[in-house]
């Protein structure tokens, strides 16, 4: 599952959170598109919206669990997930997870 972003600028400054184990590089493509390539290691992390977010898991492995869910939903390589603006969602990843993310 590999997909080209051409004409993008990318911002080299990493965003790092959790102390490293979560990071990721800022794309802006030719449209406007904002999105974030990044790689998650293994642990429990808890992640706030301010924007609509579609993460895409490229590979790997990542359990969620959105703001208003009953139940963790694990996803897979090739699988995405949506949360919603101004929400918060929970990820624990037991390898690895290297992910994409758009904004809306």
């Amino acid at each position: 599952m590999s997909k080209k972003i051409n004409n993008a600028t990318i911002v080299q400054n990493a965003n790092v959170y959790f102390d490293g184990k979560v990071n990721s590089r800022t794309v802006e493509t030719a449209d406007g598109e904002i999105v974030t390539l990044g790689f998650m290691q293994p642990g429990s992390y808890e992640f706030n919206t301010s924007s609509t977010e579609l993460m895409t898991v490229l590979n790997g492995s990542m359990v969620i669990k959105r703001e208003n869910d009953d139940d963790w939903k694990e996803f897979t390589a090739g699988t995405s997930f949506t949360v919603a603006k101004d929400s918060s969602f929970q990820v624990k990843v037991d390898t690895f997870a290297d992910y994409s993310c758009s904004y809306s």
